[in-house]
């Protein structure tokens, strides 16, 4: 697969459908609605509209596409899905057009900014849609045919394993999966497996192998017996966005997240939605982060210095303090704060901080109430290691703690961690693993429940709680 090449299909359709429509809009217009005449159309390359169109719309469509995330999993396009995306885009495009360019036209009557409104709608639907139908068209005859596939990874090695893999092996139109070997939960292997793909190692090796193949599908067909691992082997799976999980329909009951049940490849198995929102969401949330950090980061920088003075001459010490959290996908990455804490505070090792906890400094104890030592964070925004809203970073050292009491915690790294989260409004800080584990259940609702309605919503209710000081 040439991915690249696939998206580039779709872009050069795009550019082409959206000067085509343009062109065509135009030439109308000035036919139908100005009246002019058929030799007098160099008219229409005297509007400068015309070229502002001509010039800047089809890269101004291109990056509202991709923006929405039209261009994103290109060969997991559907038909049907296709034509409500292209109608909804071109919508809310053409209205945009529509008040930017139109609006402003002397017309004689207000029904022709009706047509001219209607008109450019259907040429740039249509013609949009036509092309992406033919190219999303040929791309699933070519995954049928089985001359396109996605690596897949088979989790299991028994009965069920076989058969799901003869299932999908057999089926008249092919699902796209490819096969490239699977993994054991136990030990035990089916010989009929064993012959038919190669084994690649155990239920532990799953993040290896899926770097090492670039897996893009995990299929799991374990037996009843199994399903006691299915939760830890899931939530691992499921903290990527990148892969796709499927199960047989007996463990629906079982799993952790969004169920989706059609297919354009008419697949046996259900497919678990591996993103929490819509492109388009992802795309404004990361604009939203990086505006209202900038504009945090202005309007606070009075305060920042101000912090940073009285933390540098209330204790020895360093102003900032760099701690390293797990993040998206589960990578490392380097946190900031003001220092809150006296020098060596964690000498003894890793621990929580606690009410009455005397290596918080006094000022640091204020800072905490109102939260100020959470701004250096906006840095780490920008740099999209961190989100505004999203669950609070942990330390690997009680990552491990936690899992192995509550498995589930790993889905949260499949979001960026925030500076607030609905657990931290909720609930706030956690003093030890027990209290961790129940904050756990207010960030996995808002991993159901992940919008930006939802985002706004978290951002108000910490606004009040720093205004308040109920900080700890």
């Amino acid at each position: 697969m040439n991915k690249r090449r696939q998206t580039l299909k779709y872009i050069v359709w795009d550019v082409f459908a959206a000067l085509a429509a343009w062109a065509i809009f135009f030439f109308y217009r000035k036919v139908s609605i100005d009246n002019d005449r058929f030799d007098d159309v160099n008219l229409v390359f005297q509007d400068s509209n015309f070229w502002w169109g001509i010039v800047l719309l089809p890269i101004a469509w291109c990056l509202f596409y991709a923006f929405m995330g039209t261009y994103n999993d290109v060969y997991r396009k559907a038909r049907l899905k296709e034509l409500q995306t292209t109608f909804w885009e071109s919508v809310l495009g053409v209205t945009v057009i529509f008040f930017v360019l139109l609006l402003d036209d002397n017309i004689k009557s207000y029904r022709n900014y009706y047509v001219s409104f209607m008109m450019l709608f259907v040429l740039h639907f249509g013609l949009t849609y036509i092309g992406r139908l033919i190219i999303t068209s040929h791309t699933a005859r070519m995954i049928h045919s089985r001359r396109i596939g996605f690596p897949t990874l088979l989790i299991g090695s028994k009965e069920k394993a076989y058969e799901t893999y003869v299932d999908l092996e057999n089926q008249a139109v092919h699902s796209g999966n490819n096969f490239v070997g699977f993994v054991t939960i136990n030990g035990r292997i089916d010989d009929r497996l064993g012959k038919v793909m190669p084994h690649l190692g155990t239920d532990r090796d799953i993040d290896a192998i899926i770097e090492k193949y670039s897996i893009e599908e995990v299929v799991f067909a374990i037996e009843d017996y199994e399903k006691d691992v299915i939760n830890r082997i899931f939530c691992q799976l499921n903290r990527r966005d990148d892969v796709i999980v499927k199960i047989t329909p007996d463990l629906r009951d079982i799993v952790y997240g969004s169920v989706k049940l059609s297919s354009i490849f008419h697949s046996p198995l259900i497919t678990i939605n591996p993103r929490p929102m819509e492109g388009w969401q992802y795309s404004v949330k990361r604009m939203m982060d990086i505006v209202l950090s900038l504009l945090a980061l202005i309007i606070l920088s009075p305060v920042f210095l101000v912090t940073a003075l009285i933390v540098k001459c209330t204790s020895p010490g360093p102003v900032f303090y760099a701690q390293e959290r797990i993040g998206y996908r589960g990578k490392p990455f380097k946190m900031h704060k003001f220092r809150s804490m006296y020098v060596d505070a964690e000498s003894c090792g890793p621990a929580l901080s606690k009410d009455d906890d005397p290596r918080i400094t006094p000022f640091g104890r204020i800072m905490r109430k109102y939260r100020l030592d959470e701004i250096p964070q906006f840095y780490n925004v920008l740099k999209g290691t961190m989100s505004l809203v999203g669950p609070r970073p942990e330390r690997q050292f009680f990552i491990d703690q936690i899992v192995e009491r509550a498995p589930e915690y790993l889905l949260l790294q499949k979001v960026k961690p925030g500076i607030t989260s609905w657990g931290e409004v909720k609930f706030g800080y956690a003093e030890n693993v027990d209290e961790m584990i129940e904050r756990l259940r207010y960030d996995l609702l808002y991993l159901e429940n992940m919008s930006i309605a939802t985002d706004i919503k978290i951002l108000l209710y910490t606004v009040i709680i720093i205004f308040q000081g109920r900080g700890k």
